[in-house]
């Protein structure tokens, strides 16, 4: 069987982009082009790799089957050209999901130790909440992701990568301020800000209350944790946040993490990438460069 790098490179980005035109236009080929090539791919391996919906070049069982196979091997390849011009064992381009608490207080320490170590290796950044990066996962948008929290997707490989927790925050004027422990009764009474449905931060939380407290009075809801922090530190909310966000609020005195004995909220980090993906070497290099930092932040703390 004769298929050629060219014309598996035409299948992941019709695959990617859902398009024949679109893919075209990436690589720089005519639309003619592009689908007689597609077509002599499908012709080769006897299956159709494609169907039609609704304008959109949607996968077959067969399409899927081959996506990750065909993106190892177009990996591999960019990795050997980019490695023989820079002559860099470790090069070529990656994509991340990274969600919010990672992207803002880990991950860039890696990238910088990373940009010191193997200057030939890309790390594309995409900074977005747990559902969207899995979603983004299961949709070859990034070749891995890190999480926060767990992930229930069979498709989905993961990995703990290191923990923090959650915590309650009040602002030093709220009642709640004074008091050396808090109920879930008083939780329940409270006026809260909280991260968005679909947030890692909101799911945690809401599995830590399941079966104590039934109803909470959300009053906003943000994705920026920067928002929260303003809001609960000027009025008389709550909020739950990651300690790696308020730590410095809280040693300032701006915000006060209130004592809940019955409420756990360790978590983990979790890195995740799809199951039938093939050995991905950079992603091996970050998830030791992870690793590492982690280790770091542990025997320091």
């Amino acid at each position: 069987m004769r298929f050629s790098l060219k014309q598996l490179s035409i299948f992941e980005a019709v695959a990617r982009t859902g398009s024949v035109s679109l893919a075209a236009e990436e690589l720089a080929q005519s639309q003619s082009a592009a689908s007689m090539a597609l077509a002599q791919l499908e012709r080769m391996l006897g299956h159709p790799l494609f169907e039609r919906q609704n304008k959109r070049m949607a996968l077959t069982a067969w399409g899927n089957w081959l996506r990750p196979k065909a993106r190892k091997i177009l990996l591999d390849i960019g990795q050997i050209e980019s490695g023989f011009a820079q002559q860099e064992i470790i090069s070529g381009e990656i994509n991340v999901g990274v969600s919010q608490t990672a992207a803002e207080h880990l991950f860039p320490e890696v990238i910088r130790d990373l940009d010191r170590d193997f200057p030939a290796l890309k790390i594309n950044m995409g900074v977005q909440n747990t559902d969207q990066v899995i979603e983004g996962v299961r949709s070859f948008q990034y070749d891995f992701g890190i999480i926060e929290g767990r992930c229930d997707d069979n498709q989905i490989q993961q990995e703990i990568w290191c923990y923090d927790h959650l915590a309650i925050v009040a602002s030093s004027n709220h009642p709640y301020a004074r008091f050396k422990q808090v109920s879930y009764a008083q939780l329940e009474r409270a006026q809260w800000v909280l991260r968005e449905r679909g947030s890692g931060i909101r799911s945690s939380f809401e599995s830590a209350l399941h079966g104590h407290i039934e109803d909470l009075d959300v009053w906003r809801e943000y994705e920026q944790v920067r928002v929260l922090k303003k809001l609960v530190a000027e009025g008389l909310y709550l909020s739950c946040l990651p300690y790696f966000d308020i730590r410095d609020c809280v040693k300032s005195g701006e915000l006060i993490e209130l004592n809940v004995p019955e409420l756990n909220m360790k978590r983990p980090l979790t890195f995740i990438w799809r199951r039938d993906s093939q050995v991905n070497p950079l992603r091996e290099c970050i998830t030791l460069q992870a690793r590492r930092l982690a280790k770091e932040l542990q025997e320091n703390s």
